[in-house]
Order: structure tokens, then C-alpha cells, then sequence
């Protein structure tokens, strides 16, 4: 096959058009996160608490993703790096010292940036109360 031929359909890809939320994500994706957040999530932030600057971010995309009034590709979003926060494997193994979490705060801080608009003061609130209570238990 010579370097000009393709096997594919030219496709054109513009990354300043916002993809259509309905082709992004896809709905046993979004459930395997959920279902992964749900079993992996508490158990991991009562852990880690102490240990990582972000945990208050992570438990307000936790509580914005449990509310009804967030929109469903925020939700998905949200699901997919809190399902990377739980995930025992990871590109920087957690229990690497001083590095273990800095692929978790990227993906916070990237997803913050994407979706943060839909994290609302009562989110914050109920993070910043959690944080409180698990750091004193």
C-alpha cells in the first residue's frame, strides 16, 4: 500500500466543534462507571482523604453526579474521572510516593475545566462537610 493510500473513509475532525452528546457517550460506558463509582468510590476516599489535595473537588463531582439537575454529559463526564479515581490500575500507581495521585488531579483539573460550571454551591457545601467528617473519624 503506498503512504497517499488509505483503508478508511476520509473523516474531518474539528476541535473546536463541540461533539454531540448523544455520539459521546455511550450509555453501557456511562453505566460501567456508575456501577464502578458505586462500589469503589467512599471506600477509596475514606482512604485517601488525608492524602490527596483534590478530595474535596472529587467528593463535589461526586455529589454533583448523584443530582438529578445535572445534565446527562456532565454526568458522564463526571462518572468517567471519578471511575479513574477508583480504578486500582492507573497510568501513576496510587501508591507511588509524591507522584501516586498527580494522573487523578490532571483528570480533576481537566474535567473542572470541561464541567465545573454544573458544580453548585450546594455540592461544595456538602463536600467541604464530608471532607470535615472523614478526616476526624
Amino acid at each position: 500500500m503506498s503512504a497517499g493510500a488509505k483503508d478508511s473513509p476520509d473523516v474531518t475532525f474539528d476541535p473546536r466543534t463541540p461533539i454531540d452528546p448523544s455520539r459521546a457517550l455511550v450509555p453501557s460506558v456511562v453505566k460501567l462507571n456508575e456501577e464502578r463509582v458505586n462500589r469503589g468510590f467512599w471506600p477509596k476516599i475514606r482512604r485517601t482523604v488525608a492524602k490527596v489535595p483534590f478530595a474535596a473537588e472529587a467528593l463535589s463531582v461526586w455529589y454533583c453526579a448523584k443530582d438529578d439537575e445535572t445534565p446527562t454529559a456532565a454526568k458522564g463526564m463526571m462518572l468517567a474521572a471519578l471511575a479513574y479515581f477508583v480504578l486500582p490500575t492507573d497510568v501513576i500507581p496510587d501508591f507511588i510516593a509524591g507522584l501516586g495521585y498527580t494522573d487523578d488531579a490532571a483528570v480533576f483539573a481537566a474535567l473542572m475545566t470541561i464541567v465545573g460550571k454544573n458544580l453548585k454551591p450546594r455540592h461544595r457545601q456538602a463536600a467541604k462537610k464530608a471532607v470535615l467528617r472523614l478526616r476526624d473519624s
